[in-house]
């Protein structure tokens, strides 16, 4: 019995370090589409300072505040998903560390609505492996 219990203290071990390299492998896909936010804020700049200069040809202004919607869409988006990235951080090394089950399970939560690294890695924790 004794033997049992070592070797699937050992295979318990192995599983948390796989999950936690899970969790690093899909904050780093998390904060590199983040910049995609930045694209957008950068698109959107450009947008509204472009038509904020724009000489009106039929007598009406262009609207200038369609590129600051688009850059304010695009700093929200960027804010989320480094947010995001720097929870799956924080959760990798909380596994690895065996600490805060609560915010790893959220972050797990989270991580469902991500596909497809997401999915993986937050469907594993949340079965309990």
């Amino acid at each position: 019995m004794p033997d049992e219990t070592l070797r699937q203290s050992i295979v318990d071990e192995e599983h948390l370090k796989l999950l936690s390299l899970g969790y690093m492998v899909s904050g780093g896909f998390a904060a590199l589409f983040s910049f995609f936010g930045l694209l957008y804020l950068g698109i959107g700049l450009v947008l509204a300072l472009t038509l904020s200069r724009a000489p009106a040809t039929s007598g009406e202004a262009p609207p200038a505040f369609i590129g600051w919607i688009f850059a304010g869409v695009g700093l929200v988006i960027f804010l989320a998903a480094i947010a995001v990235a720097i929870a799956k951080f924080w959760a990798a090394s909380s596994i690895r560390r065996r600490r805060s089950r609560t915010l790893c399970m959220v972050v797990a939560g989270i991580s469902c609505l991500e596909f497809p690294y997401g999915t993986l890695s937050g469907g594993v924790f949340r079965r309990g492996r």
